[in-house]
């Protein structure tokens, strides 16, 4: 089975139950800009969560490209990837527990083709430092559900942790419980780790029973969680009921949703009985690599296939939805996929850019029905990949000299230390992206070692300063509701309008981050802005804020939100029915006679202020240029 075929059948089969199918979001999130990347399916859905109404209704579902690049170092077994598709359905405050477990398992079930008893299922055990208590309404549905399938002794086992179901295994148990670290969801993770204002809940996830034996390197026992490869989550079922509230207690959302989110490729590879994600998601990758490399993927190169297939697809599609190799933040993910892509397929003797060319075609193919704006853009994805590529190829060459002459100078030294020291290492690796992999493979060949150790703590340290500069920016997919974010966040719909005012109407976003502390946004313009446009752009808008204008959220159907000229982002694709936010004129709805004299109108999910005057007093920071035609300002309101 397909994951074209995978996917239709699920979309038909919620549609069937009366689910209005959305589009995809961008992987570049749209109105949410506390992270770099679209991770999962409900990130663009939590002001509906949250109690807003979505335009199609309060059933839909969709199929959501994601990117998570805390996986990166993950990839190489059989099953992590950085790149997938998040089948998703959700319900806003409609139906609960008691039709979406059994829907899920009968499309598993029935639709997919899945026998029940190669199904493992996992509830909430209760939290006692949060008083939530254990979901004992699933364990009674999911007994039910297997007996009615043919499998009635589904025995209930309570685990609590991972490290218990290591140390005491499955019990003959089918339905098993575990604390916050794994049955209870937020984009946070634990209750502890959640900002006051997001939502979360306890979770029931599905495993699939490969029935590979056990590995004993991932415990003494197996379970559901174990990592041993013998279980694959397949889909989880999230019942968001709680938000955490300003003291850390936790009190009852206004509605109770309900959040799924199932692995395209994974229950891919469940329909295919083949418990590698690689085999039945990347074959096109696979089979390029080999044919350009002549070696096989079953075999000792496996991790450097997996690592070159996950990465092509990752790069394609994130360079499908405008981002572009740099050297910060989403391009510097962007530039490591694809040099770590280059890097493995040198290590198979690739040293030409010619496969990295054909694989990506061949993954542009392969999903051309379901995204089409790979298609639209295909010669700039592949051009894009190509001089990635042959700039990296190019530094790999010549971190090869220095190190040459590294081992050279070691050799004829009169101590004659066959060692590579962590600061030359480190050096290599920074400044011309040498990978450690390959100074150690270099150095073995002339009977050298590399003092790891402290190219090690030079690494961390590196990381750490990474981290500290970015903190407070990034937070995992995090939509910062704070009143302090969400005036900056009105701000920043006033200072796209006001550049476009004072430098063009061609100025259009792309690219912003939020923070409590301060907006920044990236746009198009060739040219530094002068001191009299800043001071012009900072004035329109605390003119705008002093007016006090109304800020209004509508609902539309999605051309006539294009005719008012809403901001939105080119060649996206939206719903038929759009949420609109508009700053002024006075009573700024879409009945109004001036509601097209509005001073901003966007696509947008929200969170904003309900006037403009409670946004404060807005500051012009700093204006510089970050590539090619791109500026970047940054605001504070005070």
């Amino acid at each position: 089975m397909t994951l074209d075929e995978v996917r239709g059948k699920y979309l038909e089969f919620f549609k069937a139950r009366g689910h209005a199918i959305i589009p995809s979001a961008p992987l570049v999130p749209e109105n949410d800009p506390t992270t770099l990347f679209t991770g999962s399916g409900m990130q663009p859905l939590v002001p509906y969560l949250l109690g807003q109404p979505h335009p199609a209704g309060k059933r839909v579902a969709d199929s959501q490209k994601s990117f998570r690049a805390e996986d990166i170092d993950e990839v190489g077994d059989n099953r992590h990837t950085t790149f997938f598709e998040m089948l998703g359905n959700w319900s806003f405050g409609d139906y609960f527990k008691a039709e979406q477990l059994p829907w899920f398992f009968e499309f598993l079930t029935k639709e997919i083709g899945l026998e029940a008893q190669n199904l493992y299922v996992t509830v909430f055990a209760g939290d006692r430092e949060t008083g939530i208590p254990a979901d004992e309404e699933s364990v009674g549905i999911w007994k039910k559900l297997f007996a009615d399938a043919g499998v009635p002794d589904a025995q209930y086992i309570a685990l609590g942790s991972e490290e218990n179901g290591s140390a005491v295994g499955m019990q003959g148990g089918r339905i098993f419980s575990y604390d916050v670290k794994k049955n209870w969801w937020s984009r946070a993770g634990v209750p502890a780790n959640m900002p006051a204002g997001e939502p979360g809940g306890p979770d029931s996830e599905v495993f699939y029973d490969f029935g590979t034996p056990h590995d004993e390197k991932f415990g003494k026992e197996c379970h559901p969680n174990c990592d041993c490869g013998r279980f694959l989550e397949i889909g989880n079922s999230v019942f968001m009921e709680y938000k955490k509230n300003e003291d850390g207690t936790f009190s009852k959302l206004v509605q109770r949703n309900v959040d799924f989110g199932g692995g395209l490729e994974r229950i891919a590879m469940a329909a295919n009985g083949v418990p590698d994600m690689f085999l039945v998601n990347h074959k096109a990758i696979l089979d390029q690599v080999e044919k350009a490399s002549g070696k096989k993927y079953q075999g000792e190169d496996q991790y450097a296939f997996r690592v070159i297939a996950d990465h092509i697809k990752a790069a394609v599609f994130l360079l499908g939805d405008g981002v572009r190799p740099a050297n910060k933040e989403r391009g510097y993910v962007l530039r490591r996929l694809i040099r770590k892509a280059v890097f493995e397929g040198h290590r198979l003797g690739m040293d030409s850019v010619k496969w990295m060319i054909s694989a990506g075609g061949s993954t542009i193919t392969s999903y051309a029905d379901q995204y089409q704006n790979l298609i639209e853009h295909k010669s700039e994805i592949v051009a894009a990949l190509e001089a990635e590529a042959a700039k990296f190829l190019a530094t790999l060459e010549g971190g090869m000299d220095i190190l040459q002459e590294l081992i050279q100078a070691r050799m004829h030294s009169p101590v004659h230390e066959k060692t590579i020291t962590g600061e030359d290492a480190f050096v290599l690796f920074t400044t011309y992206g040498f990978p450690l992999e390959l100074t150690l493979e270099k150095a073995r060949e002339v009977g050298f070692t590399v003092d790891v150790k402290t190219f090690r703590e030079l690494f961390e340290k590196h990381q750490e300063l990474s981290r500290t500069a970015s903190a407070g920016t990034f937070k995992g997919g995090l939509a910062d509701h704070s009143e302090k974010t969400t005036r900056l966040h009105t701000a920043h719909h006033l200072l796209l309008k006001a550049l476009q005012i004072v430098l063009g109407p061609q100025v259009k976003q792309r690219g912003s981050n939020i923070t409590s502390e301060r907006l920044r946004m990236d746009f198009n313009y060739d040219g530094k802005m002068t001191d009299e446009q800043k001071k012009e752009v900072e004035r329109i808008v605390n003119e705008k804020i002093a007016e006090d204008l109304p800020v209004v959220r509508s609902e539309m159907p999605r051309e006539e939100a294009e005719k008012l000229g809403a901001e939105h982002e080119f060649g996206q694709k939206y719903p038929e029915r759009v949420s609109v936010y508009s700053i002024g004129p006075e009573a700024a709805v879409p009945e109004h006679p001036q509601f097209d004299k509005a001073f901003s109108i966007e696509f947008c999910g929200g969170p904003h202020v309900r006037h403009t005057g409670e946004i404060g007093h807005f500051k012009l920071m700093k204006e510089e240029a970050v590539g090619a035609g791109i500026r970047r300002v940054r605001g504070v309101v005070e």
